[in-house]
């Protein structure tokens, strides 16, 4: 293999043959082929990665397929020499001497990916949950030990934190005000101080891993049913080895940069509900100004790139100083203040339509019962768990620490400034109080939605429920000593109680709700 240094110009006007596209970033150049993608390293060396020597550019390559093939597996297809001919010109492949080295790829239709779906208003919340599910189960197997839970200490984060703003001090005035600058500063760092239990308890449970470490909506591509994600980092494991966390807050900033702050939200709620993974709330906002600032930094490179065109660098720079101030932002209490909302009432009155329904009109997360039981018991969500009433997995005992789980989560959630939902029957007096009682140790307000439908109805549901997939073990068998133990409210006043008559279709029920709750205001959403 050829050791010498490539020449920039020579080698990309070689590969750039008639109908072959180009595409450039900060660290490398892209070659759009028909059904092909060749990917090749910039010789660069920017501190946070190393592509100088062609030995280096190529072990990140072959780095690049091993680690992508985890997420998109019929994307990469492996490295190919690029290699020059006797007459000097360079091609991939080709009978000459290798002098340097692509990733090989096969093209996905630009339409199919997530940021262009969104710009035509066709991202879905469907779509985002679809994601969020990929990337759950892609956390659960990622790669966890000794080694990759040394990046998750506050040492190496705080690190990382002070890398950014070192690699941008001489060009942060020219998009953030001084005391803008001091403020975004001060409060990353403040955070890591006073909040570095957060960080500690996620390393002792086992969070920080091999994930994918640049998770944008660019990298996404939805094609039928099929979620594909490609180009994680390859370049430098500090980036990569973190908190899952840092991995949704991520996609979750870019959503809130394109302007979608529901989305983002929604996408959140969906991870953490597949993931089991509540506690992620408290530090998502951190690290959404984390990803936020290195998106304003990368940008921030090419908009002083003299060797790039004046319309690409305006552009970059128009996108640091959006993302310097999203990173600023971030800090920011969520447009909904904080409430507690439980939704509960008798199985099969429809509590789980209606705590959805209210999940996209507060842009909240659900915490079930039903999914908290299941993880307590070890077992995956849709698993059925029949026993008689009130033993075994539903004996009282048990249930009691079912609803100190639902409430653990739901604090955690309250501890980011965010509204929760809470989906459970709340058949007594004293759970319903235990719900109340975490709202008023937060100082948030406290809200009891009851669904309501008659007996024949909840039968008629039941019997439904048991010819489909479901989450709950509600059943008909067990309907009427659910009913029996079911304890009238009437501790509650009217402005803490509503009563939803569930035979109703739902948009009626909503609409009814939106009058009492603060919902997500009009013209944020689409």
């Amino acid at each position: 293999m050829g050791t010498g240094s490539i020449d920039p110009g020579d080698l990309t006007r070689d590969l750039r043959r008639p109908g072959i596209e180009l595409r450039e970033t900060h660290i490398s150049w892209v070659f759009l082929d028909g059904e092909d993608v060749f990917k090749v390293k910039k010789p660069v060396a920017l501190g946070f990665l190393d592509f100088s020597t062609p030995e280096k550019r190529r072990q990140a390559c072959e780095e690049e397929v091993r680690l992508n093939r985890r997420l998109a597996p019929d994307v990469y297809r492996g490295v190919l020499e690029i290699t020059r001919s006797g007459s000097g010109e360079h091609r991939f492949g080709g009978t000459g001497a290798p002098v340097d080295w692509a990733v090989h790829m096969k093209r996905l239709p630009d339409d199919a990916r997530a940021d262009q779906r969104l710009a035509r208003e066709m991202l879905s919340r469907d779509d985002v949950e679809r994601i969020a599910r990929h990337i759950a189960a892609f956390h659960r197997r990622a790669r966890c030990d000794e080694e990759t839970s040394r990046y998750g200490t506050i040492r190496v984060i705080g690190a990382n934190v002070e890398e950014n703003f070192e690699q941008t001090r001489d060009v942060l005035g020219s998009y953030l005000s001084p005391a803008e600058a001091e403020e975004v500063e001060g409060w990353q760092r403040s955070f890591l101080a006073r909040r570095h239990e957060l960080f500690e308890r996620r390393l002792a449970n086992s969070k920080v891993r091999d994930g994918h470490g640049d998770l944008r909506l660019d990298h996404v591509y939805l094609t039928g049913e099929e979620v594909t994600i490609i180009d994680c980092i390859e370049f430098n494991r500090r980036f990569r080895f973190a908190d899952t966390c840092a991995d949704i807050a991520f996609l979750a900033m870019d959503l809130a940069w394109q302007g979608r702050a529901d989305l983002a939200e929604h996408f959140l709620a969906a991870y953490a509900r597949e993931a089991n993974d509540y506690d992620l709330y408290p530090l998502v906002d951190f690290y959404e100004s984390y990803r936020a600032f290195v998106r304003g930094k990368i940008a921030s490179m090419l908009a002083t790139n003299e060797g790039a065109d004046a319309s690409s660098r305006r552009h970059a720079a128009d996108e640091a100083r959006r993302f310097f101030l999203l990173a600023l932002a971030s800090e920011r209490r969520s447009l909904l203040p904080p409430v507690v909302v439980a939704v509960g009432g008798l199985i099969g009155a429809g509590k789980t339509t209606i705590a959805r329904r209210l999940a996209a009109e507060l842009t909240a997360p659900v915490i079930d019962a039903d999914r908290t039981r299941k993880f307590l018991l070890g077992v995956e969500a849709r698993d059925k768990v029949h026993v008689a009433p009130f033993t075994g997995a539903y004996r009282p005992g048990f249930t009691e620490k079912v609803y100190e789980e639902v409430l653990r989560r739901a604090r955690a959630v309250l501890d980011s400034g965010r509204p929760v939902i809470l989906d459970a029957s709340f058949r007594s007096r004293a759970r319903r109080a235990a719900a109340r009682r975490l709202a008023r140790d937060l100082g948030v307000p406290f809200r009891f939605v009851e669904c309501y439908a008659t007996p024949a109805t909840c039968r008629e549901r039941l019997e439904r429920r048991a010819r489909a997939s479901s989450i709950s073990d509600g059943r008909l068998e067990i309907f009427d000593d659910f009913a029996a133990s079911w304890e009238t409210v009437d501790e509650l006043g009217e402005d803490e109680h509503f009563i939803v008559d569930t035979s109703k279709p739902v948009e009626t029920n909503v609409q009814a709700l939106r009058r009492r709750l603060a919902t997500w205001p009009a013209g944020l959403t689409q």
